[in-house]
């Protein structure tokens, strides 16, 4: 189904447009939300891809990695249309292959691997130690204190209304254009209630995942994503989830940029439950290229 802008939560309008429409055996079919966007939000292609993945794979098994490439942008007003290639059905794990096809041409591929929840050695790394959301006074307080003075394109995007909400851990370094160490910690939360769904869950942390990943690797350079001089895109994405989690409270991403080379920029992130339990990590490489002067 798909939500109507004005008659849905922002919430409510990202579950529906993870509900795909089955239109054959391995076959599905997503739209997006027209919000005014030039090109789909990226983290809204991994998550319905992983859907569509997760349509074809036993109950018992969950996703525990995912590895996807974008190959050309998505145009948010036409439909998506989602092909699972079941590789592999074993005897612990499972694995899919998802090609996005618009235009009768691939824009994203994703493959993701599904296994049956185990008992095994357990470790992880420690949560780093930065400010509470209550300490910062959440995402309302930093528009207020922030947003009102900066650039048109960073107030448009931080008004509108979002599924989710986010709260940098030092917002100063957010919004200024200091050349900066490229680490950044980012609290996230969903705006609306969490479903009882575990597959949906990591759908919608797939979704999250993808969002400001670019911002920390401009980091070093005194830049944004806003930045109308940059062409800014991400070109591939890797997932591991490590544990069940819940979205009912805030999770915070820590991401650092080991690189940037080449008009690309990697970055790495971890997502932590508020109590410090590792759910899952991140890796993306993303466009970072500078507009060549009229």
């Amino acid at each position: 189904m798909s939500a109507e802008a004005g008659n849905f939560s922002p919430m409510q309008e990202l579950i529906a447009t993870l509900d795909l429409e089955k239109l054959e055996e391995n076959l599905f079919r997503g739209t997006s939300p027209q919000v005014g966007w030039q090109r789909v939000f990226g983290g809204q292609v991994i998550a319905q891809a992983l859907v569509a993945a997760q349509r074809t794979v036993d109950e018992g098994r969950f996703v525990h990695s995912l590895h996807a490439y974008f190959m050309r942008p998505g145009d948010p007003s036409i439909p998506i249309v989602y092909e699972v290639d079941r590789i592999r059905d074993g005897k612990s794990f499972t694995t899919r292959r998802v090609v996005a096809v618009q235009h009768g041409k691939a824009i994203f591929s994703l493959s993701a691997s599904f296994q049956e929840d185990e008992d095994g050695f357990e470790h992880q790394q420690a949560m780093p130690p930065v400010p509470t959301p209550e300490e910062l006074g959440g995402e309302g307080d930093i528009v207020s204190r922030y947003v009102e003075n900066a650039p048109e394109a960073i107030r448009r995007y931080w008004l509108r209304p979002r599924p989710i909400e986010f709260c940098p851990a030092y917002p100063e370094d957010y919004f200024n254009r200091q050349q900066l160490e490229p680490v950044q910690n980012v609290w996230v939360r969903t705006t609306g209630p969490s479903p009882d769904d575990r597959r949906l869950r990591a759908a919608i942390l797939a979704y999250l995942s993808d969002m400001t990943l670019l911002d920390t690797s401009l980091y070093a350079h005194g830049t944004s994503v806003f930045d109308s001089d940059l062409q800014v895109a991400s070109l591939d994405h890797a997932m591991w989830f490590h544990r069940d989690f819940s979205l009912d409270d805030w999770l915070l991403y820590g991401q650092d940029s080991p690189s940037a080379s080449g008009a690309r920029g990697m970055t790495r992130g971890s997502l932590y439950s508020r109590s410090g339990v590792l759910i899952a990590s991140v890796a993306q490489e993303g466009l970072i290229r500078k507009r060549a002067s009229a």
